[in-house]
């Protein structure tokens, strides 16, 4: 049995937000970005932690890049803009960041 969603009175269709992956990233480049953390995973379960860190900074600082360069035409999408290209920054700056804390204390 199969149930249809419920409109509201009021509200149009045209109005109703995107929540599907239809609109968002393509899959290919997400594959990509998995492929990076397994490989990131693997570097650190073998003691290379120096080397999944910044694999896993590099990731995220490039894909901020190319969110920020292609806005909307962008294979990386998550929310808007401004927010994957700032939390893609401060997560690939910040690990780093939290490597070179932990190293040298």
């Amino acid at each position: 049995m199969t149930t249809t969603p419920r409109k509201d009175p009021g509200q149009r269709s045209e109005s109703h937000p995107y929540v599907s992956e239809a609109h968002e990233g393509k899959p290919p480049f997400e594959w990509g970005v998995a492929a990076l953390v397994v490989v990131s995973a693997i570097l650190a379960a073998f003691g290379h932690l120096l080397g999944a860190t910044l694999v896993i900074s590099v990731t995220s600082i490039v894909c901020a890049a190319i969110r920020l360069t292609l806005r909307e035409r962008s294979p990386w999408k998550i929310r808007s803009v401004g927010f994957d290209a700032f939390f893609g920054f401060a997560l690939g700056i910040g690990l780093v960041m939290d490597w070179a804390a932990i190293m040298l204390w």
